[in-house]
């Protein structure tokens, strides 16, 4: 369900808003808030709750791995995109899970009109990194719908 009113998407975002994602910030266009539910060291496996403002998204990126790696998306609140190099983007819902295999090309965010919450967990594996790319250009994010 798209969610333009903050104080209604609140509502909906069961996990949290988090804090600014301020670390990151320099890969995204707009706005994006991080609420770690791992920490690091405690849990083999890290989940977060990243919640993107109408209109933000990451740029694209690839999780690299030797083996396993990757990345799942549990959508949870609002409504956002998904999209792999040279494929069609997808629309994401809540209930929505996307499985990113390592080493593919992608980006996510929210649509232009809604706020997006997705949990982000990353895949264990073997000499894992992440690459941050170019931003998603606004004229294949405006041509969306």
């Amino acid at each position: 369900m798209k969610t333009m009113e903050k104080e209604v998407f609140d509502k909906e975002n069961v996990f949290g808003l988090g804090k600014e994602n301020t670390a990151y910030a320099q890969y995204f266009v707009g706005n994006s808030y991080l609420n770690p539910l791992t920490v690091p060291g405690q849990c083999p496996v890290f989940l977060a709750n990243v919640t993107f403002e109408p209109g933000c998204r990451n740029n694209w990126h690839i999780h690299k791995a030797k083996s396993g790696g990757g990345q799942l998306l549990i959508c949870t609140a609002g409504e956002g995109w998904y999209q792999e190099e040279g494929k069609e983007a997808i629309r994401l819902i809540p209930g929505t899970v996307v499985t990113i295999r390592a080493n593919v090309k992608h980006w996510h965010g929210a649509k232009k009109d809604s706020w997006f919450s997705h949990i982000a967990v990353e895949v264990p594996g073997e000499d894992t990194s992440n690459e941050w790319l170019e931003a998603v250009s606004d004229a294949v994010y405006e041509n969306l719908e």
